[in-house]
């Protein structure tokens, strides 16, 4: 007997409820039809904005609509300046970005550029950055040798990097100024 009252209560509720079915209607929230919040990506060391083309097509795919800058600074070898010049250059590129979009932005920021977006947020009292995200990003500094740095310095010992990287000449290099 449970059995069939419990299969009868859901139809039962439905007609009860079928005249407030409009109201019920206009409450509800409606589909998100508009496209997301722009998206600004901006690449690490030694990289391009080439090389995020497959996120962009990505971006596009699974979110028609969505405005997507693959901001194309300080690539390649520039990449290698020093970070707090590649900040600047990098802000006076989003700030237009970020005034055409009141609603905010999203940063993801890969590598070295999630060091320079960390700067730049931290420089942007009026950014309005809604999510960043910080892929692979050395957030508490760097200590030892990388491929980059065997690359650059093949002969370096780890013990004596150092002394390039907290030499003027050093600091000219971006990779110098996150050396911990």
């Amino acid at each position: 007997m449970l059995g069939l009252w419990g299969q009868r209560l859901p139809a039962a509720w439905v007609l009860l409820l079928l005249p407030f079915l409009p109201l019920l209607l206009l409450a509800a929230p409606a589909p998100h039809r508009a496209s997301y919040k722009p998206v600004i990506v901006v690449h690490g060391l030694f990289d391009s904005s080439y090389s995020f083309r497959h996120l962009l097509e990505y971006i596009n795919e699974t979110h028609p609509g969505t405005v997507v800058t693959v901001l194309d600074l300080f690539d390649g070898r520039e990449s290698l300046r020093p970070l707090w010049e590649q900040v600047q250059g990098f802000r006076e590129a989003v700030v237009p970005i970020m005034a055409k979009a009141p609603q905010g932005v999203h940063l993801i920021c890969y590598s070295q550029g999630g060091l320079v977006c960390r700067a730049l947020l931290s420089v942007m009292d009026d950014h309005n950055v809604d999510s960043f995200i910080s892929l692979s990003s050395p957030q508490m500094g760097q200590y030892g040798d990388t491929d980059y740095l065997k690359w650059l310095f093949p002969t370096s010992m780890r013990s004596n990097l150092y002394r390039i990287c907290y030499s003027p000449w050093g600091q000219e290099f971006s990779i110098c100024n996150y050396w911990h």
